[in-house]
């Protein structure tokens, strides 16, 4: 029997629930916490709000009938989920419109988009094997990674957060967390 504090936020087990309960909240929660993820993806790569809305929706609806079907089985956050049937969707959708703009170009045209296209797979068969690795990565080195890499944050400001004596100390830990994270790359 799981306690529930009121205020909390509700786990993916529940949200799973609330989609199977018909809980008109639990979309709306879903929607709250998860799609600032997906329009940030989606303006990253050559996509606007409008994409984002309805990239997202079609995400959710993959998500709803999965559920409602019993074809769905929660092996990761949901989040991850979410994020990667969206990304999934986007991607399709940037390769149909690649795919109308050099169907009207000459065939010598349209060997280079291949090309692109193909690395642009192999690049976000990276991409996805790194979120992999560094949802396996756990704390604190994954919120050390975030920081540098992506938040651009100073060994000092992590040295700060993270309570290390110095800010070659946090500089030592994550490079022991790439390390890690590297390890955890190639052995997928």
């Amino acid at each position: 029997m799981s306690l529930k504090i009121k205020g909390s936020v509700p786990t993916d087990s529940e949200d799973i629930l609330g989609i199977l309960n018909d809980s008109p909240d639990t979309l709306k929660r879903i929607y709250k916490a998860h799609f600032p993820m997906v329009l940030q993806m989606i303006l990253n790569n050559n996509g606007n709000d409008a994409d984002a809305k309805d990239v997202f929706q079609e995400g959710v609806i993959v998500l709803y009938n999965k559920v409602k079907t019993g074809e769905f089985e929660l092996t990761s956050k949901l989040k991850t989920y979410i994020y990667s049937v969206c990304r999934r969707i986007w991607l399709k959708k940037l390769s149909r419109a690649n795919n109308k703009i050099t169907e009207l170009k000459d065939v010598h045209d349209f060997l280079p988009v291949e090309n692109d296209l193909e690395m642009h797979e192999t690049r976000d068969l990276q991409f996805s094997k790194m979120e992999e690795s560094m949802l396996m990565l756990g704390e604190p080195c994954q919120t050390i990674i975030r920081d540098f890499y992506m938040q651009n944050k100073s060994m000092q400001e992590i040295c700060d957060k993270f309570g290390y004596t110095n800010p070659e100390n946090a500089k030592t830990q994550k490079y022991k967390c790439l390390q890690r994270l590297k390890k955890l790359f190639f052995q997928l």
